[in-house]
Parts: structure tokens; C-alpha cells; sequence
């Protein structure tokens, strides 16, 4: 029986795939789990818009981190933090912090994606990268100064 496969399934195929299969395979297990449904003239019809609307959707989710990158590559955050007398951070600059003082500047961006090379504990500059969807990142340049 030829499948449309709905899902991903392991060592068959991706979903949007189309695959030939034993008729027991289909209608015990793929379809009834909504993995699969017959291949028709017009399930494969639906597949392809669906397939079109999805690199559409694609295409300008794209454009819109492109522009975002092209936006926050270069930037430049103040950070105020206390510190010790000897010019210590209490604790580590975290990217919790970081994440909350571009949202203040209007970038969306979410603490997993910002990637430390390693923990902020003293007064400085620092390069930071963040990572975005579709493999684009950009570095901003964070500055610790001391809160009075």
C-alpha cells in the first residue's frame, strides 16, 4: 500500500514522504496512529500545498532573522552590576541578566540562545554571541560597570 507519511517515523521516513508498505503495516499501525494516511491523487494534492505554505513560512521567518541579526550584530549593552571592593561581580553576570537588558532595548531574545564562553565575574568588556534560528548569529559587546 502506498502511504503519505503525517510524521516523522524512524527507519521509514520524514513526514511529507511518500512510501510504499505491507498492507498490514498500514492499517494496523501507521494509520491508526495518524502517522500515515493512503496516498491519493488528493492527499498528495494537500501534501504539496502544504509543503509550499511551510517554505513560504520558512522563507520569511528567515528574512525576519536576518534583519534581527543585522539589527543586534555589533551592539553595544552597559551592564551595571555590585561589586566587591576588589572590582569582583557579586556572583556571575548571567544570561538571564543579559537576556533581561535586550528586552529592555527592544531585542526578544531568550536566555538559552546567548552563549558565554565563559562565566562574567569581574568589571570589563566582553564578547558575547547569540545564536538564532536558521544558524545566524551575531556578537554584541557587553560592558560591566559598577552600580553606585
Amino acid at each position: 500500500m502506498r502511504v503519505v507519511l503525517l510524521k516523522d517515523v524512524d527507519k521509514l521516513g520524514k513526514a511529507g514522504n511518500t512510501k510504499e508498505v505491507s498492507d498490514g503495516f498500514a492499517r494496523n499501525f501507521l494509520i491508526p496512529n495518524n502517522l500515515a494516511k493512503p496516498a491519493t491523487k488528493k492527499a498528495i494534492e494537500e501534501l504539496k500545498k502544504e509543503q509550499e505554505l511551510i517554505a513560504k513560512k520558512a522563507e520569511e521567518e528567515l528574512k525576519t532573522t536576518q534583519e534581527i541579526v543585522s539589527e543586534i550584530d555589533g551592539l553595544e549593552v552597559d551592564i551595571s552590576v555590585k561589586t566587591k571592593e576588589n572590582g569582583e561581580i557579586y556572583g556571575s553576570l548571567s544570561s538571564q541578566k543579559i537576556s533581561q537588558e535586550l528586552k529592555k532595548k527592544g531585542f526578544n531574545i531568550k536566555k538559552n540562545q546567548i552563549k558565554l564562553k565563559e562565566p562574567i565575574k569581574k568589571l570589563g568588556e566582553y564578547p558575547v554571541m547569540i545564536n538564532f534560528d536558521h544558524g545566524l548569529e551575531a556578537e554584541i559587546k557587553i560592558t560591566t560597570s559598577e552600580d553606585n
